[in-house]
C-alpha cells in the first residue's frame, strides 16, 4: 500500500474511532466477509466447523453460520461454554478439549436429554469413565470423539504439540471398542488436528536460524499426517463416525484434499490476525483490530498511546506483541513495547499525528482480542453498524 493511500485510509479509520471511548475493538465486517468467501474457496468441498476460540462473540458465530451453507457447527472450547451456547440457539458443538469437571459433563448431558447434540472429545479411558459415570447417573447417552495425536516423532525429536497420547491406529481402535462396549457413550467422531502445519507460521522471527528448517519439516511431516491419518480411519470403517475433523486455518486447502476427512475447522482466518504475517499461505484479509488514543509525544517522532498491552498467549517472543497497524510506519519500541498503562512508538515517517488521534493495532491471535474487551464494534461501509458483547461483555469466566 503506498504512503498516500495508507494515510488516506488512517484518516478514514481515525475519523471514525474519534467518538469511541479508548482502548476500543472493532471488526471490518466488509474484510470479514471477504475471509468467509476465501474460507469457502479454500475449504471447499468440506464443510467448516467454526472455532469459537478464535471468535468469542456470539453475534459474529451467528453471522458466520448464516453466511454460507457450508459452515456446519462450531468448535468449542469449554464444555460450560457448549452448554452456554446451546442455550442461546446453537447446536452441533464438539468441545474439543477434554473435562475431568463433574458439574461441566453434567451440563452436557442435560442439554443432550432435551435434544441438542453436544460432543465431548477423549484421549483415554479415564476421560470416558468420568463421562460414563456422569451419563449413567443421569440416565442418558453422549456422544464422544476421540482426539489423536498428530505430530511427527523423529528418533526423539517432536515436531508438533503435546495433546493426545493417541498416535497408532491400533491405540485408537482400542479406546474406540470400549467407548462401543458402553452403554451410556456412542463414538460420534474423530478429531485429528495436525496443529504443526496448520498452527505453525514459516517465517516467525522468534525461530531465528531454525525457521529455515520449518517448511521442510512440514513437507516432511505432512506425508506423515496424511498416510496416519488414513489408516486411522479405515481402522475404524465398521464403526459409522458422522464425522472426521482435521485441518485448521493455516492446511485448510491441504486438508480438504482428503477423502476420508469430512470436516475441515477454521476460526482465525476470519480475523485475519498478525499470526498469520508470518505465513506463507496467500493472506487473508485483515478485520479485527484495536484502537489506542495518542496521549504524549515526548519527540516529534515518538508517540505514546494509553494502555495495550495486550501479549498473545505462546512462547514469549516478541511477536507475539500487539503489531501497529495504521497509520503505516509506527512500531514499537523494543525497550518497551506494549505497556500495561502506556505504549510508545517510533514514528518512521513524519506523521501529522496528534494528542488524541488513534492508532489501530492488530492482536497477534484471533480470540484472545476478545478475551480483552467486552464489547466489538461493527463497521461496514465505512461506518458502525453495531456494538455487539464479547463472551467478556457477556459475563462468561472463560471469555
Amino acid at each position: 500500500m503506498k504512503h498516500k493511500e495508507a494515510w488516506a485510509k488512517y484518516e478514514l479509520w481515525n475519523e471514525l474511532v474519534a467518538p469511541l471511548p479508548k482502548p476500543c475493538a472493532l471488526v471490518d465486517m466488509d474484510a470479514l466477509d471477504v475471509n468467509i468467501l476465501e474460507v469457502k474457496q479454500r475449504a471447499h468441498p468440506k464443510s467448516v466447523r467454526v472455532a469459537t476460540k478464535s471468535i468469542r462473540c456470539v453475534r459474529l458465530l451467528e453471522h458466520l453460520l448464516q453466511a454460507e451453507p457450508l459452515f456446519e457447527g462450531l468448535m468449542a472450547f469449554h464444555p460450560e461454554e457448549a452448554v452456554w451456547l446451546s442455550q442461546r440457539g446453537f447446536d452441533d458443538i464438539l468441545v474439543a478439549y477434554p473435562s475431568m469437571q463433574i458439574e461441566a459433563i453434567a451440563a452436557v448431558c442435560r442439554e443432550n436429554a432435551q435434544g441438542k447434540h453436544l460432543v465431548l472429545t477423549i484421549d483415554n479411558e479415564a476421560h470416558l469413565e468420568q463421562i460414563e459415570r456422569v451419563a449413567a447417573r443421569m440416565r442418558v447417552t453422549v456422544p464422544v470423539c476421540i482426539d489423536i495425536d498428530m505430530s511427527s516423532h523423529w528418533l526423539g525429536f517432536h515436531f508438533g504439540v503435546w495433546r493426545s497420547p493417541l498416535q497408532r491406529a491400533v491405540e485408537v481402535r482400542q479406546l474406540a471398542m470400549r467407548v462401543c462396549s458402553s452403554r451410556f457413550v456412542y463414538l460420534d467422531g474423530l478429531l485429528a488436528y495436525e496443529a504443526q502445519l496448520a498452527g505453525l507460521p514459516e517465517n516467525l522471527p522468534s525461530l531465528g536460524w531454525a525457521r529455515n528448517l520449518v517448511p521442510w519439516l512440514k513437507r516432511l511431516s505432512a506425508r506423515a499426517v496424511r498416510r496416519r491419518r488414513r489408516e486411522i480411519v479405515n481402522a475404524l470403517s465398521d464403526m459409522h463416525l458422522r464425522f472426521v475433523n482435521a485441518g485448521g486455518t493455516g492446511s485448510l486447502a491441504w486438508t480438504a484434499q482428503e477423502a476420508w476427512v469430512s470436516e475441515v475447522t477454521a476460526g482465525s482466518a476470519f480475523f485475519a490476525p498478525a499470526q498469520f504475517d508470518y505465513y506463507r499461505i496467500r493472506p487473508f484479509v485483515p478485520a479485527a483490530f484495536f484502537a489506542l488514543e495518542v496521549v504524549r509525544q515526548p519527540k516529534p517522532d515518538i508517540v505514546v498511546c494509553q494502555m495495550g498491552g495486550y501479549v498473545a498467549s505462546g512462547p514469549a517472543a516478541l511477536e507475539r506483541l500487539p503489531h501497529p497497524y495504521l497509520p503505516k510506519g509506527s512500531i514499537l519500541l523494543p525497550q518497551e513495547g506494549a505497556g500495561e498503562v502506556q505504549t510508545p512508538l517510533r514514528l518512521e515517517q513524519a506523521l501529522p499525528l496528534k494528542l488524541g488521534d488513534a492508532i489501530l493495532f492488530r492482536h497477534f491471535k484471533a480470540g484472545e482480542l476478545c478475551a480483552h474487551f467486552s464489547h466489538l464494534y461493527l463497521v461496514q461501509g465505512g461506518r458502525i453498524v453495531d456494538r455487539v458483547p464479547t463472551y467478556r461483555g457477556e459475563g462468561l469466566p472463560f471469555g
